[in-house]
């Protein structure tokens, strides 16, 4: 994206750059970074690839000191270096030495453990705790490792690059490492670089690095750099902070932050590499958009809801509205505003049918129609009546077309009961579908709690979320099946997630299930084929609202069930 600044005037400009001339013929290099590369005897001979290395980090202005002498934690004259690479296979750490080593990062030393090192100091769980993992096997094969957050400074100018190297499991992993590349294995991504900070210091670990085929790769050596770079303090983000997050005080919480602009927002947003991020649309042409669908013109419906989650309207007409966005001149973003329907109570789904689109609106399933052709909904039909919103978190919501041609849906513990011909249908917590004339409507599945997550496979495989620490859901048996055998009652759907904690790059508040899903909201299944292969109809985008995520579920298939695995 362009980086648009405004101009001065004439005199201030020839004096800020007459100042930059006058500090350039002043200014030295910046003072070199000074490490100490810690090695030992042992099979992966570090000496070796010190020498490989030594001429590398000189040329980035890294001067570094080789040594074996591990009493070196011990040492006061550790702290004339501005980090250690640790590089080796040296299995105690005495007590001291432990000692030393955690107030020398606490105090800002940096630290760069590297392949082997997570396998070294295994009488120390203070040290494992401090890298944030633990080797625990290995085969080896030729493979990329891939940057999945390229705009950590540590990726600065970085490439995936492929080498043969030893394929690292590790054990231990800490929850709270933020993960910069991983190795493919399967269906499954295994943490293969990440940085920590502990106290003052960070910490910089790569699995990486066998022999010398790795680290003779360019590649390598510029992620060393980096690192080294990183967990010393030069390699910084280019953007400011934004604002520190305050201690809770009750008497300030009404003190709403001001927001960043999309724009603003976009730069801060980490990607996995090759990606980016395109504004469509915003505020203040949007507002607190809730729900969206495409139509058969590509253009995006929006289900807007200032009314969510306070306000909940009976009588009167609601503040919220559904709205067209559309791009008409084809530079990808939406220059036309419609409004389709206004003086809603927090619609939260909306799905195409029958010339008009079905929308979720407690206590009601409305059908909308345009009958003129101006864009505008004439007709306004109840399909089905008896949903609640005691707690507008959990009504009914992510409407889906499903292949049987009914459509699909998820509602949370604020339930329903709703009358179809002679029978009473009651909803709670889970999956359920409807024909779009309100024809019919049955009950799918119970999930675990308030779920408000659904994706459909090319199969018509069904998935969900819930909010509360159970962000991925696989139903394998509808309910239906349980009914028809009398006295027997069962749940066919469970939690198949095989880790229950997100990856949150900055500090963020939540109130239970700290760091794990607590609002997951959306399990959308990618199922075109613009993105990577890998993609395809198994991958699933799960939002984490409260950590400011949106995590990738890699789906795998065991057997007749699933595994929803880690993708970070």
């Amino acid at each position: 994206m362009s980086d648009y600044r405004s101009g001065a005037l004439v005199l201030a400009l020839a004096t800020l750059c007459l100042g930059a001339h006058l500090a350039n013929s002043v200014d030295s290099e910046p003072d070199p970074i000074h490490i100490l590369f810690l090695g030992d005897q042992n099979h992966h001979f570090p000496a070796q690839r010190w020498k490989v290395i030594e001429p590398v980090l000189k040329g980035a202005g890294i001067e570094g000191t080789y040594t074996e002498d591990h009493s070196i934690w011990t040492d006061p004259k550790l702290s004339e270096y501005d980090a250690v690479l640790i590089y080796h296979n040296v299995n105690e750490l005495t007590p001291a030495q432990e000692k030393g080593l955690l107030q020398y990062v606490e105090n800002g030393g940096g630290l760069i453990p590297v392949h082997c090192a997570s396998a070294c100091y295994g009488n120390s769980d203070a040290y494992i705790d401090l890298i944030g993992g633990r080797f625990k096997s290995h085969g080896a094969e030729e493979f990329r490792a891939k940057i999945i957050d390229a705009q950590h400074p540590a990726m600065r100018g970085l490439e995936s690059f492929s080498s043969w190297d030893e394929t690292y499991v590790h054990d231990r992993l800490a929850h709270d490492n933020r993960v910069l590349m991983v190795r493919p294995d399967g269906r499954r991504y295994e943490p293969y670089t990440w940085v920590r900070q502990h106290g003052k210091g960070k910490i910089f670990y790569t699995a990486l690095g066998h022999d010398f085929r790795t680290w003779e790769h360019p590649g390598f050596q510029k992620l060393l750099v980096n690192g080294i770079q990183w967990a010393t303090g030069r390699l910084k983000s280019e953007l400011l902070p934004v604002a520190k997050i305050p201690a809770a005080q009750p008497s300030r919480e009404n003190e709403i932050p001001v927001p960043l602009s999309a724009e603003e927002s976009m730069k801060r947003m980490h990607l996995p590499e090759g990606f980016r991020v395109e504004l469509f649309a915003s505020e203040p042409d949007i507002i607190k958009p809730i729900a969206m669908a495409f139509d058969a013109r590509g253009r995006l419906w929006v289900a807007e809801s200032i009314d969510y989650p306070n306000w909940v309207l009976t009588e009167e007409e609601g503040n919220d509205r559904i709205k067209i966005c559309e791009d008409t001149d084809g530079d990808g973003k939406a220059d036309k505003f419609t409004v389709f329907a206004d003086g809603l109570n927090i619609p939260t789904g909306l799905q195409f049918a029958n010339g008009g689109v079905v929308v979720a609106c407690a206590p009601d399933i409305l059908f909308l129609k345009d009958l003129d052709g101006d864009d505008r909904a004439d007709e306004r039909k109840v399909l089905f009546t008896g949903f609640l919103k005691g707690d507008t978190h959990a009504v009914h919501s992510n409407f889906t077309l499903g292949l049987d041609n009914w459509i699909w849906a998820t509602i949370g513990y604020t339930g329903a009961k709703i009358p179809l011909g002679d029978r009473m249908i009651d909803l709670r917590l889970g999956i359920f579908r409807f024909k779009p004339d309100g024809s019919d409507l049955e009950k799918i599945t119970t999930t675990s709690n308030n779920t408000w997550g659904l994706g459909l496979s090319e199969e018509g495989n069904c998935f969900a979320s819930t909010a509360n620490n159970e962000h991925s859901v696989y139903m394998a048996i509808p309910t239906r099946y349980y009914d028809a055998v009398h006295g027997w009652h069962g749940n066919g759907s469970t939690g198949i997630a095989d880790s229950e904690y997100f990856h949150a790059i900055a500090k963020y508040r939540q109130w239970d299930f700290h760091g794990k899903f607590t609002a997951a909201s959306g399990h959308n299944l990618y199922t075109a084929r613009h993105f990577p292969k890998e993609y395809w109809n198994q991958t699933a985008f799960i939002c984490a609202p409260t950590g400011h995520r949106i995590k990738t579920g890699l789906l795998e298939q065991v057997g007749s069930h699933f595994r929803t695995n880690d993708g970070f």
